[in-house]
């Protein structure tokens, strides 16, 4: 199942995974289109250290694919302020588990420069196609 649930990302729901193997089919998923993960941010983790709370597992993946940010970067050295592309997965209450992508188009609508549009476009059908993967 996949749905589009904010107009900034797509979402999927993953049933009868765990949580880690979620992780690894998502990576390879994103590898698949030319994107490594570059950052690895344990929500649950650090909630559970700097507040001493309890929170549901909770992962940010920071993906980038060179070629596109390059491309980018060159026509517009700001957008790395965007960058990199955010993957969110947690634990929903029933177990399952919910995957979402960035939709770099909607991040990049502020920014200014018409060279940098269709790269956010080619960078969401990559996206995309990666979410179908996993």
């Amino acid at each position: 199942i996949m749905t589009t649930t904010a107009s900034y990302g797509l979402t999927r729901t993953l049933s009868d995974v765990s949580f880690d193997d979620a992780i690894t089919r998502v990576t390879e998923a994103l590898k698949t289109e030319g994107f490594g993960v570059l950052t690895e941010i344990d929500v649950s983790a650090t909630l559970k250290k700097k507040l001493d709370v309890d929170f549901r597992k909770y992962r940010i993946l920071g993906a980038c694919n060179p070629q596109l940010a390059h491309q980018a970067l060159t026509g517009e050295p700001l957008v790395g302020l965007l960058l990199p592309c955010n993957v969110t997965l947690f634990e929903e209450d029933d177990g399952t588990i919910n995957v979402s992508f960035i939709k770099p188009s909607e991040m990049f609508k502020i920014v200014d420069n018409p060279d940098v549009a269709p790269i956010a476009k080619q960078v969401d059908e990559k996206m995309a196609l990666a979410l179908e993967r996993v």
